[in-house]
């Protein structure tokens, strides 16, 4: 238990970092290695259209990585009071998580990377999280191969180019043909390769449990569920107005859960 309340805590520290690591590489070395083209307008140059791309997706990024942890799932208490709410509370969608030391309900599982139980009040922020995590994270490994193709004159028009690259700038590293800052910029492409596919992988994951109307802790102890259409399951989480939540991050878009918790 101290070992998952200790990865509790260094999880969230890992991914500010890299946060912050990533950050500082698309503002100091990414976006002025971008010259501008002549022939093209001030307002559709390279380096403020990339700048545009990058702060949107890292935005919802981020933004929707707060909401997953300011809107944290209901408690036991929330249970308790009138029949409407005992309602939402099927024993099955209640589970306690040891890290947490409380009850959840609409309990998916607990996340690590945020410090907090994932349910249905903060699904909609965890799953738009790992969507535009894996965006920022797969679009900034772009930018660093054009960054690295243009820096030290390698082309990756051959398919094995990228699977290649790390023990060769290794190699070159020691030999001095390859700087540190260089060196550093090829560890991370490799990192931001693995932390979008798996986000990515996770997304679809996450996304193919909503339509089905299950949560991962639903499916691990083989609770069966109603089957309801895939499109009121999909209403449920991402709410009537989902394309607002899907551009900005927000607490809530209109879902049908939260619309009969307040009242």
């Amino acid at each position: 238990m101290l070992a998952l309340r200790l990865l509790n805590v260094v999880a969230p520290a890992y991914f500010l970092c890299i946060s912050l690591v990533t950050f500082v590489l698309q503002l100091f070395l990414f976006l002025p290695s971008m010259r501008e083209d002549p022939a093209a307008a001030p307002l559709f140059s390279p380096a403020l259209l990339h700048g545009a791309l990058f702060l949107f997706l890292s935005t919802n990024a981020l933004g929707n990585y707060v909401l997953v942890i300011q809107n944290s799932p209901d408690d036991l208490d929330a249970c308790q009071g009138t029949s409407a709410r005992k309602a939402l509370c099927p024993p099955p969608s209640t589970h306690f998580c040891r890290v947490c030391a409380r009850v959840t309900l609409r309990h998916d599982h607990h996340c690590f990377f945020t410090g907090n139980c994932i349910g249905s009040r903060n699904m909609r922020n965890f799953v738009l999280f790992c969507l535009y995590t894996s965006l920022a994270c797969l679009y900034s490994m772009v930018a660093g191969v054009a960054y690295i193709s243009a820096v030290l004159s390698i082309s990756f028009a051959h398919p094995l180019a990228f699977l290649t690259l790390l023990p060769t700038s290794i190699s070159q590293f020691f030999s001095g043909a390859v700087l540190g800052s260089e060196m550093f910029v090829i560890l991370m492409l490799y990192l931001w390769f693995a932390i979008g596919l798996a986000c990515a992988g996770f997304c679809c994951h996450q996304l193919l449990l909503i339509l089905r109307g299950q949560t991962r802790h639903q499916v691990r102890k083989g609770v069966a569920v109603r089957a309801r259409p895939w499109r009121k399951n999909l209403q449920e989480v991402f709410g009537k107005r989902w394309l607002l939540g899907l551009l900005v991050p927000m607490f809530n878009v209109g879902g049908e859960s939260s619309k009969q918790r307040d009242k």
